[in-house]
């Protein structure tokens, strides 16, 4: 791995030459074009789980049914090279049918690619298998799309609440659920019921 991160640093030094709008805009170009054909192979590749591919401003999307989800980033990683997760967060789309996704934003750190999988997850049974051994740093990220949205991550080493308090009732990151909250917390409850009495002392 350091001798690769030499020779890339010989070939493309980090100092360059500045360049113009134009050439900036053709390298981007040439990035869309190429995330593009990868996301066609991941189609050739897995015909059955690839519903629609999109392109919208230089962004390359591929959206897949969630049964061979980690078969499907697995090949990104290790046949193109998508060796960096940047992010993985869960969406609602209520009341459209399936009703959330989880997008995987992938980037090829040596390509200098990025490509987004979504992949399309019921309301009854919201799981996927989790992509923790692929990428170590999704733990947190799986264990946050749980804690907001109630997506189950199969396999995850710690699947537990990561912003909410153990005994949270409900998915704050869902559309039906309310601004304010359902109800008061018991531990604020029991914060504001502790205050009260040091206060009658």
């Amino acid at each position: 791995m350091a001798q690769e991160i030499e020779r890339v640093l010989e070939e493309e030094p980090l100092i360059s030459e500045p360049t113009t709008f134009s050439s900036r805009h053709s390298e981007e170009a040439k990035a869309t074009e190429e995330s593009l054909k990868i996301a066609y192979k991941l189609k050739e590749q897995f015909p059955e789980e690839v519903i629609e591919i999109k392109e919208f401003r230089g962004q390359v999307s591929v959206i897949v049914r969630p049964s061979r989800i980690k078969e499907i980033l697995r090949w990104l990683k290790e046949q193109q090279g998508f060796n960096h997760l940047q992010d993985l967060c869960g969406v609602d789309y209520s009341p459209e049918k399936p009703r959330f996704e989880v997008v995987y934003n992938l980037y090829s750190i040596w390509r200098r690619l990025h490509i987004r999988v979504r992949a399309k997850v019921n309301e009854e049974t919201p799981e996927l298998d989790s992509v923790t051994d692929l990428w170590e740093g999704a733990n947190w990220h799986e264990r946050e799309c749980f804690d907001m949205f109630g997506t189950r991550f199969i396999g995850h080493p710690d699947l537990r609440r990561i912003l909410m308090p153990e005994d949270w009732n409900g998915y704050p990151l869902r559309k039906d659920y309310p601004l304010k909250g359902k109800e008061l917390w018991r531990g604020f409850r029991e914060i504001i019921e502790s205050s009260s009495v040091e206060e009658n002392k």
